[in-house]
This record gives C-alpha cells, structure tokens and sequence, in this order.
C-alpha cells in the first residue's frame, strides 16, 4: 500500500459521514490505544502554570450591580434605579431602602459600568462584581 500524505488523508476524511470518521476514531484509538481527547486535554493543561487559572476567572462577561447605599438624594437614586430596571415605584423605593441589594444581575460589562455611573451621578454608593 502506498504511503498517503496528509492532504490525501485529509481529502479522504472531507468525503466521511460524521458518523463514519466517529467510528473511525474509536478504530483508531482502539488499534493505537490512545485517546483522541487525551491531546486536547495535555494543551489545555499546558498554559495551567502558576497563576494561569486566574485570568480566567477574571474575564467575566456577566456583572452584578449592586447597590449598597442610596446617599443623600434617595429620590434621584429612586428615579435612576427605575429608569434602569423598569421597576414601578414602589419596588424600586423598596430596592433602595433595602440596599444593599442587586439593581442589576448577569449584565455585560459597559451595561454595568453605565448602570453604575448612572447610580453613582445620582449620589448612590454602588459596586461591579
């Protein structure tokens, strides 16, 4: 048999059902006795160095906004409080004097920066987590 280069084996597996090149792959493991996920794993633990799991963790796309006081012009914080989540009054004068409370959960990243200038404009103490 003839030694077939990648593109050629590559042509070959373009023409496979998904189901073909599945069972494929268990025949391949099987024959060789390795594991096709096994590589995927060595790669994504390679870059586990010391401190490599923490910028993951820091490259959240969902924020809370919190508020944890509402200052002196509680009414303006009110105001801003039900312009950002369409509350009526009264839940929204609860929201405020119940602080601190979530205004805002699981928002992108310049929604909860822009909520929390807004709030912060208004006199209200807020945090971003």
């Amino acid at each position: 048999m003839a030694k077939l280069s990648q593109d050629d084996l590559l042509a070959q597996f373009e023409e496979m059902t998904l189901i073909e090149l599945s069972e494929f792959v268990k025949a391949f493991e099987e024959k060789f006795d390795v594991t096709a996920a096994a590589p995927a794993a060595v790669v994504a633990a390679a870059p586990g160095a010391p401190g490599a799991a923490a910028p993951a963790e820091e490259e959240k796309d969902e924020f809370d906004v919190i508020l944890t006081g509402a200052g002196d012009k509680k009414i303006q914080v009110i105001k801003v409080v039900r312009e950002l989540t369409s509350l009526g009054l009264k839940e929204a004068k609860d929201l405020v004097d119940g602080a601190p409370k979530p205004v805002l959960e699981k928002v992108a990243k310049d929604a909860a920066e822009k909520a929390a200038e807004s709030l912060k404009g208004a006199g209200a103490s807020v945090e971003v987590k």
